[in-house]
């Protein structure tokens, strides 16, 4: 009997240890979550209300803490928030940060004091911080930035100091408030154009905004007098450029834009040497053109200028409705004379940005070889003029001749969604939330467009990552609308159906985070040979999957680029049912967003 009551005895004791070792570690961390709220000083009237919790004799998530959010398993601790309780005490990041599954801290309204702590790192997982309305005094500390994952910070209405940590480590930041400390220092060069809400008015920040700050008004940066900028009641002093590659490359394009003005020239004096023009003529042709050189018309302005190519009848800059302050009083010459910088040259023609004297940045394409009538694209020109959509980059002007179609369009400053995803980011990330954005934004000013010119057979016709560009705003702007149609030599393919096509490719991008080709590889025959594989979870950028998105959401993206791209063009939904799911799709992200807040 004795020989089974050992074997018995022993197994039941290696059970008990490690039960009491499972135990032991859910009981630190409860440990140290009542340490963390003595130290911030809760009122008795509190601590003896009904449900405060905050025991050692409690369960933070099955006995339901005050303030506390568990997850749905009710195992982690996931959310704090303590507000407006007139909590006196300081803030104990080390005993807080030893629940690790921690996403959002809010002790927003107290009498908090004390500095912050370094070990706030440990709370690896914070998503979001919110601190404002507090007396908490020092410098932020520099592990703050460790915290890859954090979203939104807000410790405005404080008495912070010292300088700002470098912040832009924090890639994936959204908000930063911190608005009435005494922080010094120069701003560190946030991302502004992937920030959402910012605010660092009323501190003694010193020197200059940093170039990108276009998306933030004076208000965000009010209160330093030291700090200096274009919105800002101190300018920054000016400082001599020196000559360098880019100069030699901006020069380079004022030569190729003069020398096309050198060949027109000469074509208009031999032209006219051999028709021996009569004067009457010429006059015939101003008539109507007020001294400006423009004509008057509600819709458009022309610019006079004698046609090299037609013997003397009048070509003409034609400036649209839509801005026409842009190139007021501008001649065609002006535009080609003006300095230039080559921006890139395709199979279809080149980019130019140009800077009229006195005006604003400007974007020429120069299309060659397009094989349509003057006529004919003076109606096509006309008829996209007449369908407006905020997201759609609209024509300022253009000029047509034989040999080739000048477009002028306003420079966007943020450059394109292919420059975000493929070019050089400085470390910035973008988000899944962002590319969501982007993905719809295009996806409705696509299917408005069709809709509107659908009748007209116009379609874009050059769907690709580097025509959707983005504004001051960082909102997305879909540029070179139906200037081009490209075939793929499918009989049942119209150029709508391969616009879907395209946009699915896109969607591709914003998931994947790799170009359309690189190093031999069609993006599109990738995805589908890894999803036909069921290795779906490898598609995705790596970014965004150690930014957490939401694997569910991704895979639905995924699903609507998966039609888009579909090799039987009839199966392919139309436009506008693709942007009504994404529509949908986002709506459903941003309802998530919500119900995660604090």
């Amino acid at each position: 009997m004795g020989r089974y009551i050992q074997p018995i005895f022993c197994v039941s004791f290696v059970f008990f240890l490690l039960f009491s070792v499972g135990k032991m570690e859910d009981d630190d961390v409860r440990d140290a979550l009542v340490d963390f709220m003595n130290a911030l000083g809760p009122p008795r009237t509190i601590q003896n209300t009904t449900n405060w919790g905050w025991n050692t004799s409690s369960d933070p998530c099955t006995n339901t803490w005050h303030g506390v959010t568990c997850d749905s398993g009710n195992k982690t601790v996931q959310k704090i928030v303590l507000e407006q309780l007139s909590l006196t005490g300081t803030l104990d990041f080390e005993s807080l940060c030893e629940e690790t599954s921690l996403l959002v801290l809010s002790l927003k309204f107290n009498n908090l004091t004390g500095d912050l702590s370094p070990e706030i790192s440990n709370c690896k997982k914070l998503r979001h911080l919110y601190l404002n309305g507090n007396h908490f005094s020092g410098s932020l500390p520099d592990s703050l930035t460790g915290l890859a994952d954090l979203k939104r910070i807000d410790i405005s209405n404080n008495e912070l100091d010292g300088k700002l940590p470098d912040m832009p480590r924090i890639t994936g930041l959204l908000s930063f408030l911190a608005q009435n400390n005494r922080f010094t220092g120069q701003l560190p060069n946030f991302n502004y154009h992937q920030l959402q809400d910012f605010d660092v008015s009323n501190n003694d920040f010193s020197g200059p905004i940093p170039d990108d700050t276009g998306k933030f008004g004076a208000n965000s940066f009010l209160g330093n007098p030291n700090l200096c900028g274009k919105k800002l009641p101190k300018a920054c002093p000016v400082k001599k450029r020196k000559k360098n590659l880019n100069n030699i490359l901006m020069y380079s394009g004022y030569a190729i834009l003069g020398l096309i003005v050198l060949v027109l020239v000469s074509l208009l004096f031999l032209k006219r040497k051999e028709k021996h023009e009569d004067t009457k003529s010429v006059d015939s042709e101003k008539k109507g053109v007020n001294d400006s050189g423009i004509s008057s018309g509600k819709n458009r302005s022309e610019f006079s200028i004698t046609s090299a190519e037609n013997g003397g009848v009048s070509a003409s800059l034609v400036v649209l409705s839509s801005p026409v302050e842009a190139v007021n009083g501008m001649r065609f010459e002006d535009l080609l004379r003006a300095p230039a910088e080559l921006m890139g040259r395709g199979k279809h023609g080149s980019l130019y940005k140009v800077i009229p004297t006195g005006g604003i940045p400007l974007v020429v394409k120069r299309i060659k070889d397009w094989d349509i009538s003057r006529d004919e694209f003076k109606k096509r020109m006309q008829r996209i003029d007449q369908v407006k959509h905020p997201k759609v980059l609209p024509v300022v002007a253009y000029y047509c001749s034989k040999q080739e179609k000048l477009l002028v369009y306003e420079f966007q400053q943020n450059g394109s969604l292919f420059n975000l995803l493929h070019g050089s980011q400085n470390g910035q990330h973008f988000d899944w939330g962002s590319r969501l954005n982007v993905a719809c934004g295009t996806a409705e000013a696509l299917a408005f467009m069709h809709a509107e010119l659908q009748n007209d057979g116009i379609a874009h016709g050059n769907i690709k990552s580097s025509n959707i560009l983005f504004t001051q705003d960082m909102e997305v702007c879909v540029s070179e609308y139906g200037l081009m149609v490209v075939e793929d030599g499918s009989q049942k393919s119209n150029a709508f159906n391969l616009d879907v096509y395209a946009f699915g490719v896109i969607l591709l991008e914003l998931l994947t985070g790799k170009p359309v080709q690189s190093n031999g590889l069609d993006l599109a025959q990738w995805v589908n040979s890894v999803v036909k594989e069921e290795w779906t979870g490898e598609v995705f950028d790596k970014k965004l999957v150690v930014e957490g998105a939401n694997e569910e959401r991704m895979v639905a993206l995924l699903q609507i680029a998966l039609k888009c791209i579909n090799g039987s063009p009839d199966v392919r939904p139309g436009i506008g049912q693709v942007a009504a799911m994404i529509v949908s799709l986002k709506e459903e992200d941003e309802r998530s967003m919500v119900s995660s807040d604090p």
